[in-house]
């Protein structure tokens, strides 16, 4: 644990953004800061300058900046960032309008363009000018059914470049989930695709777009962007909201030349994002124009390394947070990358892509890295990764045994960054740093400018001991508020509830020696066998080290006035699940964490439920084994997987 898995060398060190960031504050305001830790507390004990110094360095371009960088910088939430300041979120991401590469779309049908910074401005400009045409006032919501291409991209910056604001979802998503998200904020506009491709199918959305019309008065235009076909027949949607729906052809300004960007306040909303919505009606998340600029910035130049050079990728979906974080790195003017349909159309296409498309930083899951070890893929001895220099994941935790594999199978002069954080900050907690070490199974460093700790159920801090994952100062993005929330108790609830004037994450972690972070599951899923808080991720780790075993999930029974742990794992195909198994698995467990960690019961289920970004809903299968009816199924991506929990025998006894 003590040996670093990889380590950077001086040179690189001294090449990255965050070295010459220490250098240029150094010089600035006469400090003698030599390491990450160092710069790390100066950011959190000063952060009116370090946010300063994020702004000046990332060229953030504002009409007007003014004198004050933080009010209230003591209160959460309450806290202002840049009260005076006035910009838009779409003049940063469009401030380079040259030739070079701006955005890559690649489809999992061999589909792949690309368009240049300023090829993207001219598209902007049109679609912007469309928005225009329909009246679209700043605060309007407009809001994407989109698959990841690049007609989202363009249709979100045109709607900011505006003062609207954007709110999407993926195409996979069923009616009613939609409608639980969009319904609640009422767009004006809103943006979809013919259909999509997915797993080797040709997907039709038009049949769902004109189900969330029909039941969404609010919208005023369905504009549809050929994908699947050229030309999509509209009838079904004319039908359904009559002189509504108009080709993306007919509804842009193909004269329009130059984007007239509506200055807006720093705390002005720019998206809307929502919460899981597997345990009730999803919270609507606003965020910021400047806080998530800000933040993204910080995040891309300091801990990503990201440069003109790069080319950026994060394999998501229009509905999780990673897209709006993705394309935030137009913002420093790298060339951002678009895949679109499924991680595993064939056992190798991402890392194909990435060889193909000279990819410098590679964004998957968690769940991607496990499911292609146990593909048997070694793309260090199939692929020329020669570009990669960064490797990120999220979504879950990384198992240890993921780092071995990444070091062993994909590259081993790689920065393997595991990262953790949420739609609740559209940002990170705990993430990667070009300039430190990589320890196996940690998360290199809490975020600069984040004031993050661990606390124990009193609201102290801990050190090398597991609690909840806290943020103790405000940061600037921070959600701005939760809609149709009068009051902001939803909001308060949300995060404040626990600790005074502290946010609290909702994960089960800790902090190391090294200063890096292990993230042990979700607090809400913690288990508490005998009265001892165990998180699920360490169960995980050891099941899904076995060979039988594909993926498992793991949640606490209500039994004999305590709770035992009751483990699912799903096997390869054609494997059952033997005594012998199960006393493998029990042994696995036991030999590496504790007696308390050992299942009560080991089940073989056919599937596991899941969100539509992909996470394992831990919740939802508690409550189906204990009875309980779980709200919101559409907002999972296969929720007939939850019958398969229901009343099992295995339970009773």
């Amino acid at each position: 644990m003590n040996q670093p898995l990889w380590q950077p060398s001086q040179s690189r060190i001294e090449r990255t953004n965050i070295w010459q960031f220490i250098k240029t504050a150094n010089a600035k305001f006469g400090l003698q800061l030599t390491s990450f830790d160092q710069l790390h507390d100066w950011s959190i004990t000063e952060p009116e300058l370090f946010w300063d110094q994020v702004w000046q360095q990332a060229q953030v371009v504002a009409s007007h900046k003014g004198e004050r960088i933080l009010v209230n910088g003591d209160k959460m939430p309450g806290a202002q960032w840049y009260p005076d300041a006035k910009l838009n979120f779409a003049a940063n991401l469009l401030k380079y309008r040259d030739s070079s590469t701006a955005l890559i779309f690649c489809g999992e049908d061999g589909a792949r363009t690309q368009i240049s910074y300023a090829q993207l401005y001219q598209r902007v400009a049109q679609v912007a000018s469309g928005l225009k045409q329909h009246k679209l006032q700043p605060g309007d919501r407009v809001a994407g059914f989109m698959p990841n291409v690049i007609d989202t991209v363009v249709a979100m910056l045109a709607t900011a470049s505006l003062g609207g604001v954007w709110s999407s979802c993926s195409p996979d998503f069923g009616i009613n989930g939609v409608l639980d998200r969009f319904g609640q904020i009422k767009p004006r506009i809103l943006f979809t695709t013919d259909g999509y491709f997915y797993n080797g199918k040709v997907l039709n959305s038009l049949e769902r777009v004109a189900g969330i019309a029909a039941q969404l008065p609010s919208i005023e235009a369905i504009v549809v962007c050929d994908h699947i076909t050229q030309n999509a027949d509209l009838s079904l949607l004319d039908e359904a909201a009559p002189n509504k729906a108009i080709h993306l052809k007919d509804f842009v300004d193909t004269n329009a030349t130059e984007i007239d960007f509506v200055d807006l306040n720093f705390d002005d909303p720019l998206y809307i994002m929502y919460s899981s919505g597997t345990t009730g009606v999803p919270k609507c998340i606003v965020h910021g124009i400047g806080g998530t600029l800000l933040q993204h910035n910080k995040e891309h130049l300091l801990h990503t390394d990201v440069s003109r050079e790069d080319v950026l990728f994060f394999y998501t979906t229009c509905g999780w947070m990673m897209w709006n974080w993705l394309v935030s790195g137009l913002s420093l003017g790298c060339s951002v990358l678009l895949y679109d349909g499924s991680p595993f159309k064939t056992p190798s296409v991402m890392m194909d892509m990435a060889e193909q498309e000279k990819v410098t930083i590679f964004g998957t899951s968690a769940k991607y890295i496990a499911a292609i070890e146990k593909a048997g893929i070694k793309p260090a001895q199939s692929h020329n990764l020669e570009h990669l220099k960064t490797l990120l994941s999220t979504g879950s935790p990384l198992s240890h045994e993921s780092f071995d594999y990444v070091y062993r199978d994909i590259k081993q002069d790689v920065l393997l960054a595991s990262i953790s954080g949420g739609t609740d900050i559209v940002s990170c907690f705990a993430l990667g740093c070009p300039i430190l070490p990589v320890y196996r199974g940690e998360l290199q460093c809490r975020g600069l400018g984040m004031a993050v700790d661990i606390f124990d159920d009193e609201g102290q801090p801990l050190r090398g001991a597991k609690g909840e994952l806290v943020c103790s100062a405000s940061f600037p993005s921070m959600p701005i508020y939760f809609w149709q929330d009068e009051g902001g108790q939803k909001y308060h609830d949300a995060y404040f509830g626990q600790f005074d004037n502290v946010w609290a994450h909702g994960d089960y972690g800790e902090i190391t020696q090294h200063g890096g972070v292990i993230i042990h599951g979700r607090s809400d899923a913690v288990l508490n066998p005998g009265g001892v808080r165990i998180g699920t991720a360490e169960i995980y780790r050891q099941v899904e080290t076995i060979e039988e075993v594909l993926e498992s999930i793991v949640v606490g029974q209500n039994w004999q006035h305590d709770v035992r742990v009751i483990l699912f794992v799903v096997l390869r195909q054609g494997v059952m699940l033997s005594d012998d198994l199960i006393q493998t698995i029990k042994q696995q467990v036991r030999a590496n964490t504790t007696p308390r960690h050992v299942p009560s019961k080991v089940i073989q289920v056919a599937d596991i439920p899941r969100t539509i970004s992909g996470k394992i809903v831990e919740l939802a299968v508690k409550k189906v084994i204990h009875g309980e009816k779980v709200n919101n199924k559409d907002a999972l991506a296969n929720p007939e997987a939850l019958n398969l929990f229901v009343n099992l025998p295995q339970l009773s006894n």
